[in-house]
């Protein structure tokens, strides 16, 4: 990964592999070339590889949390990056995946890395998942701390 590259945080990894990327993994290499980074990588919510999202698991693997964000942290490093949200509404698909994406947010808060989404959100405040967006659209500052207490559920 180079010193400029763009992150993108989808909700959970699909069957991708580095020479048969899918829409979305596709779309993440041309928008970084397109806004001129040098590098690019996908990241996700919750690691669960699973072709369709309603095959995530129903409950928490704890392991998988904790190795994420294990992985999460040392590709941040402390760097500024910039964070592409792309999750669209498939966070509300599990209830534990937005107290998931708010720990993320902890780990990429101290290194001052900046969100963005893909065109402005969509009606429900979610940032647009790529496969599923308009192409040309800009690349949009997100505000990641007034759009989390809106998803988070309280106990």
């Amino acid at each position: 990964m180079g010193g400029n590259p763009l992150v993108c945080f989808g909700i959970n990894p699909s069957i991708a592999v580095p020479n048969s990327l899918d829409p979305t993994v596709r779309r993440v290499k041309g928008l970084a070339a397109r806004f001129e980074f040098d590098s690019w990588t996908m990241l996700n919510v919750y690691p669960q590889i699973a072709t369709l999202p309603k095959d995530i698991n129903r409950a928490l693997d704890r392991q998988l949390k904790i190795e994420n964000e294990r992985q999460i942290e040392k590709l941040v490093d402390g760097r500024k990056l910039t964070l592409l949200g792309a999750w669209g509404g498939l966070i509300t698909s599990r209830p534990y995946l937005p107290a998931l994406l708010v720990d993320i947010v902890r780990v990429t808060d101290a290194a001052g890395c900046s969100w963005v989404s893909y065109g402005d959100p969509l009606v429900d405040g979610h940032p647009q998942h790529l496969s599923r967006a308009a192409g040309g659209l800009p690349l949009m500052p997100f505000d990641i701390d007034g759009y989390l207490p809106r998803i988070v559920r309280r106990p």
